[in-house]
């Protein structure tokens, strides 16, 4: 998508993100299931956004850092309570600033590791993790898993219709690419507001090996973050990935 950049999903959305997506997953999962993989070490979260799931790991005692390329994202966990503990990050997560061995886990929930948009990027970043995870630390990695009979090649739906406001969604699918691109066309009394997205996704076999080829192991991967059985009915994977031992 022309002009779009690693901070532009962020710019667009960053003034809805919490209306529209605070119950997007299961927040309380998600926090039990990295807190038991951080063991109390540090937690590096990529795309750290509004802080929906940032805030409660820090409200739990973990010392958590977010990087985001997005400054209206970053100023808007910065309004919240709790949030000046936490340590942010204002990057690229394709080329995070991190200190080396730092962490004990690092995660990209709900398709946020597929808003990298071409695979060099996302190779990137995991040669970054690889970096920043300590020896024996996690990377957790949770996406869609496409289905077998491949995505729709797109279109035009409604998302919202109101008195004063309607959201279109409209988008299109590159199936040899594995890239979406889309528009959420926000149109209200005030204008039209757009709001672009793109996701370059991957199959969980492909993640496997993305992460094998940056230096980690394959853990375990789940149906979601409290352990459920992943089976080939699954639409919805937690992939953990370990650095080994030094």
């Amino acid at each position: 998508m022309e002009g779009y950049g690693p901070d532009s999903y962020g710019e667009s959305f960053a003034d809805v993100y919490d209306d529209w997506y605070a119950d997007v997953s299961d927040v309380d999962a998600t926090v039990a299931g990295i807190l038991a993989l951080a063991d109390g070490g540090a937690v590096l979260e990529l795309g750290i956004g509004t802080g929906r799931l940032a805030l409660p790991l820090a409200a739990a005692g973990l010392a958590v850092t977010g990087v985001d390329a997005s400054p209206a994202m970053l100023d808007a966990l910065r309004a919240k309570p709790g949030a000046d503990v936490i340590t942010l990050v204002e990057a690229d997560m394709a080329d995070p600033p991190l200190e080396a061995d730092a962490f004990a886990i690092a995660f990209a929930a709900f398709n946020t590791f597929f808003n990298l948009t071409t695979t060099p990027a996302q190779q990137r970043c995991a040669a970054a993790l690889a970096r920043a995870v300590r020896p024996g630390g996690f990377v957790v990695i949770e996406g869609f898993v496409p289905p077998e009979g491949g995505l729709s090649d797109g279109g035009v739906s409604v998302r919202e219709i109101a008195a004063d406001r309607a959201v279109l969604t409209a988008s299109e699918h590159e199936a040899d690419a594995q890239v979406i691109r889309g528009q959420h066309i926000d149109i209200s009394n005030d204008g039209i507001r757009m709001r672009p997205w793109q996701l370059h996704y991957r199959t969980p076999e492909q993640l496997d090996a993305l992460f094998t080829e940056a230096g980690f192991e394959f853990e375990c991967r789940h149906a979601g973050w409290s352990q459920e059985p992943f089976s080939a009915a699954a639409d919805v994977h937690v992939s953990v990935y370990r650095r080994p031992p030094g």
